[in-house]
């Protein structure tokens, strides 16, 4: 989880309460260095609603969303990058890592097109900073003629 300054000294308690009715968004872009920083390069791939609350009793396996709908249908077409939390207002709460594997946000699918269904499957909170992908990657630009990243 990577929290927008606003949020940065809530508890997990206080950042629950905050995405009742708000949205969560998935883009297929590496996540941007922090949630305060805007979202380019990358179109919506879905957006799944909040209800209210936003979450019901935690289990093993992490926290239980409830969304208004899940699955939705795709936006547009991608691979999914990462999801950002908003509040019912639009103020941004956290960005969070989404995909099919070890994620916070764990997906039904490896990618989505427009009119395909997009289903959370798990949701789990790590601590801030606490992303399963490399730091050398956030808020890359790769570009044609440039050199991708070398593993270390």
């Amino acid at each position: 989880m990577n929290l927008s300054l606003e949020f940065a000294s809530s508890s997990l308690d206080e950042i629950k309460a905050a995405l009742a009715g708000g949205t969560l968004t998935f883009y297929s872009v590496a996540r941007p260095l922090t949630a305060d920083h805007k979202v380019d390069r990358s179109a919506v791939l879905a957006t799944l609603s909040f209800a209210s609350p936003a979450f019901g009793t935690p289990t093993d396996a992490g926290e239980t969303p409830q969304f208004a709908a899940n699955p939705v249908q795709g936006a547009t077409t991608g691979t999914f990058g990462f999801a950002r939390a908003t509040t019912a207002d639009g103020t941004v709460v956290a960005d969070f890592s989404a995909g099919p594997g070890d994620r916070e946000i764990k997906l039904a699918e490896v990618s989505t097109s427009h009119g395909a269904p997009v289903r959370v499957v798990s949701f789990k909170f790590n601590p801030e900073g606490g992303w399963p992908e490399r730091p050398d990657y956030y808020d890359t630009h790769p570009r044609a003629g440039y050199p991708l990243h070398k593993a270390l």
